[in-house]
C-alpha cells in the first residue's frame, strides 16, 4: 500500500470562545431548563476551556434580519386579528409589538458566513501544505476534501479548484459526509489513489465549520454538550506514491469498519433554523465495538509477533472522553502508557471533527517523532463507520 504523507498544515478558528462565554449565554436564554443547575459541571466535565471558531459566538447567537412575523406575514396576520374582533387601533398595536420579536437566524443566514469563512480556512491550509511539501499548486494530480457542516453545491473542491488555482485535468473528489471520519478515510483514499499511479500528487484539504451546530434556541441537554465540545479547523496535507524529503509518515495499511443498525445515534439534521447534530447517549457504547474491532485487525496484522509488536503513538479521533478511556482501558497488555497522549491535548481546545486526525498528527509532528516509530491513526464517525491505518515514522 505504502503511501507517504508530508506534515499537516493546521489552522485553527481565530475566534476564542471561552467555555465562561457559553455558559453565560446558555445561562441567560434557558434559565429553566432541566439542566440549567448542572451547567457548570457539565462544562467543567469536557475539560474543555476554550476553543476557536471561524466565527465570533456573537455571530451564532444574533438574531435574523426578519421580524416575528416573518414566518406567518403580515397581511395574513392584519387579516386574522381583525376577524377575531380587534379594532384597527388594536390590529396595528398588536402587529408593532410582533414586528419587533427577532425572529431567529434562517438556514440561508447561518451557513452563508460560515461556508465563506469554510472556503478561506480551506484554501489557506491548502497553500499552507503545499509549501510544506515544497510542491507548487500546478504538480496536484488530485484534490480530496471534506466539509460536513456546510452543505454546497459545488463545494470546497470546486472552490479551491478555482482559487489556488489547480490544473483543469485534476481529479475532484469531494467527501462531504464523512464528518469525523475525514481524516483517517481520506488519507486511506489517497493512498489507493497513489498505489494505482505512485506518481501522483493527492491533495486533502479538511475544513469543519462545527460551530454552526450552535443552536441558541434547543434547551435539549445534548444540544448544551454539542454547543460545548465543538470547534472549527481547516487541516490540509499531501500525500505521494514516492518518498520525499519532506514525508515524515509511511502508510502501509488501512482498515474499515460498519456498525450495522447504529445510522441514528449520531446524526445532522437540516431545520427551519440550521444544522442541528444529534447525539444520542448509546454513540460511545457503539464506538467502542469499532474499538474492539481494530484491536482484532491489528492483533490479525501482527499475529506472527503478538508479544513484541505494539504501536509507539496512536493517533485517534473517537469523539470523545468516554471512548479514549475505554481505549486505554482494553489496549493489550505490555503496551505501553501515553500512547493517546496527543489525542488528548487535541481535546482539551476542542472536538474538531473531520480535521481532528491532522491536527492530532501535526502536535506527534512537532513534539518529534524518532524514524521507524510505528503509528496507528484511528477515527469514529456518525453511520456508525470507523477508519484506521498502521504505518511507520520515517
Amino acid at each position: 500500500m505504502a503511501a507517504y504523507l508530508c506534515p499537516p498544515a493546521v489552522i485553527h478558528g481565530e475566534h476564542a470562545v471561552q467555555t465562561s462565554q457559553i455558559v453565560a449565554e446558555v445561562s441567560g436564554r434557558h434559565p429553566d431548563a432541566a439542566w440549567a443547575p448542572r451547567i457548570e459541571g457539565i462544562a467543567a466535565g469536557t475539560g474543555i476551556e476554550t476553543r476557536g471558531w471561524m466565527l465570533p459566538l456573537e455571530t451564532a447567537v444574533a438574531p435574523g434580519d426578519g421580524s416575528g412575523l416573518r414566518a406567518a406575514g403580515l397581511g395574513s396576520a392584519r387579516e386574522a386579528l381583525a376577524r377575531d374582533g380587534f379594532t384597527e387601533q388594536d390590529v396595528d398595536r398588536a402587529i408593532a409589538a410582533l414586528e419587533a420579536i427577532p425572529a431567529p437566524q434562517t438556514i440561508q443566514e447561518r451557513t452563508a458566513p460560515a461556508w465563506a469563512a469554510v472556503q478561506s480556512y480551506g484554501e489557506r491550509a491548502a497553500r499552507g501544505a503545499l509549501q510544506i511539501a515544497g510542491l507548487d499548486a500546478a504538480d496536484v494530480d488530485c484534490l480530496i476534501t471534506s466539509h460536513s457542516t456546510t452543505p454546497a453545491l459545488p463545494g470546497l473542491d470546486v472552490a479551491l479548484a478555482n482559487q489556488l488555482p489547480l490544473r483543469n485535468d485534476v481529479m475532484l473528489l469531494p467527501a462531504t459526509q464523512w464528518a469525523c471520519i475525514a481524516g483517517t478515510r481520506s488519507l486511506a483514499l489517497a493512498a489507493d489513489l497513489v498505489a494505482a499511479d505512485p506518481d501522483r500528487v493527492v491533495l486533502v484539504v479538511i475544513a469543519e465549520a462545527l460551530s454552526t451546530t450552535y443552536q441558541p434556541a434547543d434547551d435539549t441537554l445534548e444540544s448544551l454538550i454539542v454547543r460545548l465540545l465543538f470547534a472549527d479547523t481547516a487541516v490540509a496535507a499531501v500525500v505521494t506514491g514516492r518518498p520525499r524529503p519532506e514525508s515524515v509518515l509511511r502508510l502501509d495499511a488501512a482498515w474499515h469498519h460498519t456498525l450495522p443498525g447504529t445510522q441514528g445515534l449520531h446524526r445532522l439534521e437540516t431545520r427551519a433554523d440550521g444544522t442541528h447534530f444529534v447525539m444520542d447517549r448509546r454513540g460511545p457504547r457503539a464506538v467502542q465495538e469499532t474499538v474492539t474491532a481494530m484491536w482484532e485487525w491489528l492483533h490479525l496484522r501482527y499475529q506472527d509477533d503478538p508479544d513484541s509488536w505494539h504501536p509507539d503513538v496512536l493517533l485517534a479521533h473517537p469523539g470523545g472522553t468516554r471512548v479514549l478511556e475505554y481505549m486505554e482501558q482494553t489496549m493489550p497488555d505490555g503496551w505501553p502508557s501515553g500512547l493517546l497522549d496527543y489525542s488528548r491535548d487535541s481535546y482539551t481546545s476542542g472536538n474538531r471533527g473531520g480535521a481532528a486526525v491532522f491536527d492530532i498528527l501535526r502536535r506527534a509532528h512537532d513534539a518529534g517523532q524518532k524514524p521507524g516509530d510505528r503509528a496507528v491513526l484511528y477515527a469514529a464517525a456518525p453511520g456508525l463507520t470507523a477508519t484506521a491505518l498502521q504505518g511507520e515514522w520515517l
